[in-house]
């Protein structure tokens, strides 16, 4: 049995990333983040497939956190999971079975550069909770 996570979009996540897939998908991605909103809602199942890794595993004031990459779709694009590009970094807290969406982008949308080390880069900058799993 599997644990029911709760999910939350923290405002970052809303504000800079997300709206520009709402704008660009229209009715394809309120599909596409229902489907996304359920695959979190059992993240352990997730992380057993090969569209979801944890990247840190660490501890914050007592509670074990992991920071994970997974991959998503957009509902009607021809991409795969791998090839659309399209990624989000989330933080699992398992004591209080939650998994906060940090970061929802296409890995253009971080510039020139290492994908990894530009992601890590923007949860260090707006996320201080997380700055010490760095």
């Amino acid at each position: 049995m599997s644990t029911d996570y709760g999910i939350v979009i923290e405002h970052f996540a809303e504000r800079y990333f997300i709206k520009d897939f709402k704008k660009k998908y229209k009715g394809a991605w309120d599909i596409t983040w229902t489907a996304v909103e359920e695959e979190f809602k059992r993240f352990d199942s997730l992380l057993n497939t090969s569209i979801a890794e944890t990247v840190i595993d660490g501890r914050i004031a007592g509670e074990r956190v992991r920071i994970c990459k997974t991959e998503f779709r957009v509902v009607g694009t021809k991409d795969s999971r791998k090839s659309s590009g399209n990624r989000c970094i989330v933080a699992v807290c398992d004591d209080t079975c939650l998994v906060c969406v940090l970061l929802v982008y296409h890995k253009n949308n971080l510039g020139n550069g290492n994908e990894t080390a530009r992601w890590r880069q923007i949860v260090k900058d707006n996320y201080p909770k997380y700055r010490e799993l760095f």
